[in-house]
């Protein structure tokens, strides 16, 4: 009996274990720059020339920044000034514990906004996760918003798996499946898409991600956040200020399926949608061309 206890404790402990193995992330080894911000170090990195408008990007729940390189060089090109940046507990950004809601993101945005000295005239462009951290924080700082670009946002209308949902509403025992599980299940994943992306190298930083200490934690937590957040008050706010919302989906996303659009429509009836062909929920990366001739007639047509 008492091995069989000290071989349950055992199991149970394994993936904290390698949690607390696992090394964090060094900021020294990031491209662009660092700063210390209120919650911890935030990379982040512009794209494009010294002047021009600029365009803040916000990635999603486990891709980092370099998910927008490839569309931030073709805005690059058009003369805009883009600010990319690691979420906190992605890429090179410090990994701090605690809620991961809708303040927590918003906190981290408002922080390098500030200090980089953006105050307004902004076009914020979010993907996925980024879309709702995009939605929240305009409809918050309305005086501060130029447009709202969303890309597959979540807030909307979302699928999830039945272990995602397991790990996301059960305390403790979600913790733990989430710490033994989820690493195998991305990795395995990202091994089916490896040949996807149009932006080099973008697949060995994604799974370079997986062994970072905090990474997995930082998605559970995002999950059991802002991710279960609905945006439906954020977006009707949006449409009565009048802050123009263009919205792009990908017509063969699994993760925020193409239904999302026709409730993004309920919510807000003067945002403008389009459709990226043939894309799947990785569409800023896997079309980031496409998704670029989109962003390249949408901010032509509103500068």
């Amino acid at each position: 009996m008492i091995w069989f206890v000290l071989v349950l404790l055992a199991v149970a402990i394994i993936p904290f274990v390698f949690e607390a193995a696992r090394k964090p992330a060094d900021p020294a080894k990031a491209p662009g720059d660092t700063v210390q911000l209120s919650q911890g170090i935030t990379h982040h990195q512009w794209i494009g020339p010294v002047r021009g408008p600029v365009v803040v990007c916000i990635h999603g729940l486990t891709t980092p920044s370099p998910a927008w390189h490839g569309v931030a060089a073709g805005l690059g090109q058009l003369g805009y000034r883009v600010l990319v940046y690691d979420l906190y507990g992605r890429g090179f950004s410090s990994a701090p514990t605690g809620a991961q809601d809708r303040a927590f993101f918003l906190k981290q945005l408002g922080d390098l906004l500030d200090d980089q000295g953006l105050r307004g005239d902004l076009t914020l462009v979010g993907y996925s996760m980024g879309g709702a951290i995009a939605t929240a924080f305009a409809a918050e700082n309305p005086d501060r918003m130029k447009r709202v670009i969303l890309v597959a946002p979540t807030g909307i209308v979302m699928t999830e798996s039945t272990f995602t949902r397991f790990c996301r509403n059960v305390p403790l025992l979600g913790d733990w499946l989430h710490g033994a599980a989820a690493e195998w299940r991305a990795r395995t994943a990202l091994m089916i898409s490896a040949e996807d992306s149009e932006v080099p190298g973008l697949h060995a930083v994604q799974l370079d991600q997986l062994n970072k200490k905090g990474f997995q934690r930082a998605v559970l937590l995002s999950r059991r956040g802002i991710l279960s957040e609905n945006q439906e008050a954020e977006h009707r706010k949006l449409g009565h200020d009048g802050i123009p919302v263009i919205a792009l989906w990908g017509d063969q996303d699994q993760v925020i399926p193409l239904r999302a659009l026709g409730q993004l429509t309920q919510w807000n009836r003067a945002v403008r949608q389009e459709t990226v062909k043939g894309a799947a929920h990785g569409l800023p990366y896997t079309h980031a061309t496409a998704v670029t001739e989109i962003l390249r007639d949408v901010l032509r047509e509103r500068d």
